[in-house]
């Protein structure tokens, strides 16, 4: 059974909608990390800041009123027409959603934290629901009237793309016709701080697989894909998971679980490496992640295939990143936006030869003649919880 991405609503640093992202990821745009936010040490970081106002949240959800949420309601106004039209054709109880965060509402939670701090008492209108994990699912089941399942997951890295996996199991199983999945990370000082900590965070602009790569950007955004069984533009072919369980935060250094979770997504959807005309890579531009993911994927694929990564324009989505970068591959492929051209990998062009060689894509370059529309899209996490998407027309 066949699962199609029939529509997409997105938005991150590089902008609001398909089109307008499409054209500044294919442009290889750094303005969505221009914002910087300030680490408790003094340091300022670049971040990829969604810029402008949001929707605002009816006043019947105010216990789930958050940056997140709106951040989420922004992506699903692109798409609510025909995501009503989907609703009203199978019914209220037959639509999931299925989201992954990390965040959540916590940048409320810091603000609730600080006012008691500063006061002696929590705000009126802070509610902790704003910051339960379960938030963004539970608030898109309400604004939309769905009956149908809701949940949200919480996978760091990968919590997206699992949720979208999860998705489609729910419509191969016949619990629904039809899913709302994606995505929704909104930018916070925990998570920065965090990080930081960890001592993953660049000061400068993230240069992933670069000899001068020094960590992360983190960003923030939301990603709905409309799922269903009817025939769409592109489909999600098939996926794979593993888990290293190697390490609470640093990937397995051989990447052996990378590797499983990119055979099993190939062996899912019926094909071999060679049918593949793109990989987005996890690329985060931390030292450990692309020394292992370049290892892993030259195993898989060869060191012809064009890969890139997006984080060089949009940051770190956390949460929001597997959902979000299957969303670029599918803006690339989709013959409306990108009609397959694929997005630059944004870098200093500085190789480093611990790294197996990547075929690492540069600006203007588009699919060959001789290459099918496949894009296949890494997810890698905490934890060693890996998951990958492959997306084809």
């Amino acid at each position: 059974m066949s699962i199609f991405l029939n529509q997409l609503g997105i938005v991150n640093g590089l902008g609001r909608g398909c089109g307008a992202v499409c054209d500044a990821m294919l442009a290889g745009d750094r303005r969505g990390l221009s914002e910087r936010m300030t680490l408790v040490r003094g340091a300022e970081v670049p971040v990829g800041a969604v810029t402008g106002d949001l929707p605002a949240i009816d006043a019947r959800h105010r216990d789930r009123d958050s940056r997140n949420n709106r951040l989420l309601l922004a992506a699903l106004e692109e798409i609510r027409e025909a995501v009503e039209t989907v609703i009203a054709r199978h019914g209220s109880e037959r639509v999931a959603v299925v989201l992954g965060s990390s965040t959540s509402g916590i940048l409320e939670g810091e603000a609730a934290v600080a006012a008691h701090y500063r006061e002696g008492r929590i705000p009126q209108d802070f509610h902790y629901l704003q910051q339960e994990v379960g938030s963004p699912s539970e608030f898109l089941a309400r604004e939309l009237q769905l009956t149908g399942p809701s949940l949200t997951l919480s996978t760091a890295c990968t919590s997206s793309a699992k949720a979208m996996i999860s998705a489609a199991r729910l419509i191969q199983a016949g619990l629904c016709d039809a899913a709302l999945a994606g995505g929704v990370d909104s930018l916070c000082r925990l998570t920065i701080n965090g990080f930081d900590a960890l001592e993953s965070m660049s000061e400068g602009y993230c240069n992933p697989f670069s000899r001068n790569r020094d960590g992360i950007n983190i960003g923030e955004g939301a990603t709905l894909f409309l799922m269903s069984r009817d025939e769409g533009p592109l489909r999600l072919a098939g996926w794979g998971e593993s888990s290293d369980a190697h390490h609470i935060s640093a990937p397995d250094p051989e990447g052996v679980g990378a590797e499983a979770a990119m055979r099993a997504a190939l062996r899912r959807a019926g094909m071999g490496p060679e049918a593949v005309s793109y990989l987005n890579a996890h690329g985060t531009g931390t030292m450990k992640n692309d020394l292992m993911e370049s290892h892993a994927v030259t195993r898989v694929f060869g060191k012809d295939l064009p890969v890139g990564s997006s984080k060089g324009m949009i940051g770190h989505t956390l949460g929001a990143a597997g959902a979000t970068e299957a969303a670029l591959c599918w803006l690339s492929l989709h013959t409306d936006f990108g009609a397959g051209r694929l997005p630059p990998h944004v870098w200093d062009e500085v190789p480093d030869t611990e790294l197996a060689p990547l075929r690492l894509v540069g600006p203007a370059e588009r699919l060959g003649p001789e290459r099918s529309p496949v894009a296949v899209s890494n997810g890698f996490a905490f934890g060693g919880s890996n998951a990958v998407l492959v997306i084809a027309a």
